[in-house]
C-alpha cells in the first residue's frame, strides 16, 4: 500500500513538471477592437480578411461577417502599451488606433485600394492640444445687498460743558398795588390867645375856622406822604 501511494505521488509530480510554465503566469488582457468594415465604399464581403499590425509586423487576423468585424489583439510577448495597431482589409489600409491593456474600441474600417479615386479613411484622433491662454477678466458683478445693522457699541465719553447763554430780555412790568389805609390822626395844634371881649368874639371864631383848617390840611399832607 506504502508502495502504491509513492508511485501515485512521483506520477503526480512528473505531470505538474510536464506543464509549460507560461501557463502559470498571469495573462495581460487583450485589446478588442469591433466595428463596422467597407472595402471601396461597399461592404466587406462574408470571409473577408481583416488584420491588425504593429511596428510592421500582423499580430492578429479576423473574418468580416454581415458587413462587421471583431479583432482581439493580445500583447504577446513584448509591450504594446501605447503603440498604434493598424488594421487592413483584404490587404488595404483601412484605420488605425492606440493599443491598451484591456481596452475595447468601437472603430469602423474602411479600406481603400490602390486602383480606387474614392476619399481614404478618416485618420485617427490627434493628440490633444496644450492648454489655450487665460482669457481676459469678467466685468464686476452688481454690488450685494446691505448687510444688516450690527450691534450698538459702547456710550462715549460725556463731552464738555456748554458755555452760559445770553440773558434774556426783561420782564414786563408788575400790576400797581391797593391803596395804603389811612393814617393816624396828627397832633393838635397851639391853643389860639384869647380873643377880645365883643368884637373879639367874631375874631375868635375866624381863628377857630383858620386853625380847623391848619389842623386839616397837615393831617392830609401827613396821609399823602404815607401814601408816597
Amino acid at each position: 500500500m506504502t508502495k502504491t501511494r509513492f508511485l501515485a505521488l512521483v506520477t503526480a509530480l512528473a505531470l505538474l513538471l510536464a506543464i509549460p510554465t507560461s501557463v502559470f503566469a498571469q495573462r495581460v488582457p487583450p485589446h478588442v477592437f469591433v466595428g463596422t468594415v467597407t472595402l471601396d465604399g461597399a461592404g466587406v464581403v462574408d470571409g473577408g480578411a481583416v488584420t491588425a499590425w504593429i511596428d510592421g509586423e500582423q499580430v492578429a487576423s479576423a473574418n468580416a461577417s454581415g458587413g462587421n468585424y471583431s479583432i482581439q489583439v493580445d500583447q504577446g510577448d513584448g509591450s504594446y502599451a501605447g503603440k498604434t495597431v493598424s488594421f487592413k482589409v483584404a490587404g488595404a489600409d483601412a484605420g488605425t488606433a492606440d493599443w491598451m491593456q484591456g481596452g475595447g474600441t468601437i472603430l469602423n474600417l474602411a479600406g481603400v485600394t490602390a486602383s480606387s479615386g474614392s476619399e481614404g479613411a478618416e485618420g485617427s484622433k490627434g493628440a490633444r492640444g496644450g492648454r489655450g491662454l487665460t482669457g481676459a477678466d469678467g466685468k464686476d458683478g452688481k454690488d450685494g445687498k446691505d448687510g444688516a445693522w450690527g450691534a450698538a457699541g459702547d456710550p462715549g465719553p460725556a463731552g464738555p460743558a456748554g458755555s452760559d447763554g445770553s440773558a434774556g430780555p426783561t420782564g414786563s412790568a408788575g400790576y400797581a398795588g391797593s391803596a395804603g389805609s389811612d393814617g393816624s390822626a396828627g397832633p393838635a395844634g397851639p391853643a389860639g390867645a384869647a380873643g377880645a371881649d365883643g368884637s373879639g368874639g367874631i375874631i375868635g371864631i375866624i381863628a377857630l375856622i383858620v386853625a380847623a383848617v391848619a389842623l386839616l390840611a397837615a393831617g392830609g399832607s401827613y396821609m399823602m406822604g404815607r401814601r408816597a
